[in-house]
């Protein structure tokens, strides 16, 4: 088993290889493969991963792979990430909750009895809300949407955040490319199983066009998914337990999340927060 030392906000964190690889040379030995194209801070050092490969269960690690600190080890904030969970789940809702008003329900036309000299209360509609089989006041007037707006910088670190609690976990795997031998799913969940990656695997691509193996192999598959590196969020993230990146996706990944980190927003519309994507 190969252990990898990770800085993780301020604390060593080791990170576990898969227990099916054979003896290798150590991380120094290595090539790393891929280094980090945005500038590091002097204060900070690049995270380090191996690099593996889906085209065997017993693959070796090819190499050693950078990630940014700024994206892969940034401070946990639980809080942050609770706060975009909750706007992702509400994002849709849509309450259909509906009752009826005094004005809605039918009947109650006219004056139940007349104003004066009955000794009793006086009233207008036997329609009122006080009278039973009335109308409801103050009740839910639906379709009700949850829709709100969380900022953009919010939503940004709520990605950042995931990321890193998932490195943190040791949930996070690099792989080279999704080229599998063969489109059975069985080889796949022989893979999974064998690397130790859990009860639920979401792999992450760039592009919306994957090979087919992986395509045919995951169809049918309720554990393991693919998505695109466009529609990665922090509710798919917590939901599996590893993730997998290509190289391509973490490249795509720290690119769109830095630039936020350097973007000018005064500059440009809240409508159209993309308008200014490189």
């Amino acid at each position: 088993m190969f252990r990898a030392t990770l800085a993780i906000c301020g604390r060593t964190v080791v990170k576990r290889v898969s227990k099916c690889l054979p003896a290798s040379p150590s991380a120094s030995d290595l090539p790393v493969l891929r280094r980090c194209e945005a500038v590091i801070p002097a204060h900070l050092a690049p995270v380090q991963m191996w690099l593996e490969s889906l085209r065997s269960c017993d693959s070796e690690p090819l190499g050693v792979v950078d990630l940014h600190p700024d994206v892969f080890s940034v401070p946990v904030r639980l809080d942050i990430l609770h706060d975009v969970e909750v706007w992702q789940r509400n994002f849709k809702r849509i309450s259909h909750a509906k009752v009826k008003s005094r004005a809605e329900v039918s009947g109650g036309g006219r004056k139940p009895w007349k104003q004066k000299g009955s000794g009793r209360a006086r009233h207008g509609s036997i329609r009122s809300p006080i009278w039973r089989g009335g109308g409801v006041a103050h009740g839910p007037r639906g379709p009700t949407s949850y829709y709100y707006m969380l900022p953009m910088k919010v939503r940004v670190q709520g990605l950042k955040i995931a990321l890193t609690a998932k490195l943190a976990q040791d949930y996070l795997y690099i792989v080279d490319s999704l080229e599998i031998p063969t489109p059975d799913p069985h080889y796949l969940l022989d893979l999974v199983k064998h690397r130790q990656w859990g009860d639920s695997v979401l792999i992450v691509d760039v592009g919306d066009e994957f090979p087919q193996n992986i395509l045919k192999a995951t169809e049918d598959l309720k554990t393991v998914n693919i998505i695109p590196a466009t529609g990665l969020n922090v509710h798919s993230m917590l939901k599996h337990e590893s993730l997998v990146l290509t190289l391509e996706a973490v490249k795509f990944l720290e690119k769109k999340l830095l630039w936020h980190d350097v973007r000018y927003t005064p500059l440009y519309p809240f409508k159209l927060p993309y308008s200014d994507l490189p």
